[in-house]
């Protein structure tokens, strides 16, 4: 399925996702070795906040690695779901078999 972009301001990446193995360990490493604010976390995943992007840490079994994309028409992507931290987004490829989360604004 192809997705035609709007003519309005650029869209935000929201945060990066990549995969771990521990939670707790890899915040405490990024934690360790960066200036970085956590600002959720729990046994599946967690968000750090650096000055310019989130950062998403997630386990295999539950996310997968991916880019998250906050788009004012996130329902065109597909079906919306609702998340526990009250954000709600769809799941979709690119072209190039990479994981897009697109998240309503």
């Amino acid at each position: 399925m192809q997705y035609e972009q709007d003519t309005g301001l650029p869209d935000t990446i929201h945060h990066i996702a990549i995969q771990v193995k521990n939670i707790q360990r890899a915040i405490e490493w990024y934690t360790k070795n960066f200036n970085v604010e956590v600002i959720y976390q729990d046994d599946t995943w967690a968000m750090l906040q650096f000055k310019n992007i989130n950062l998403a840490l997630v386990i295999p079994e539950q996310h997968p690695a991916h880019i998250a994309i906050e788009n004012g028409e996130a329902e065109r992507f597909g079906i919306l779901t609702k998340h526990r931290d009250g954000t709600e987004s769809v799941y979709i490829s690119d072209s190039e078999d990479n994981v897009i989360e697109v998240m309503k604004k």
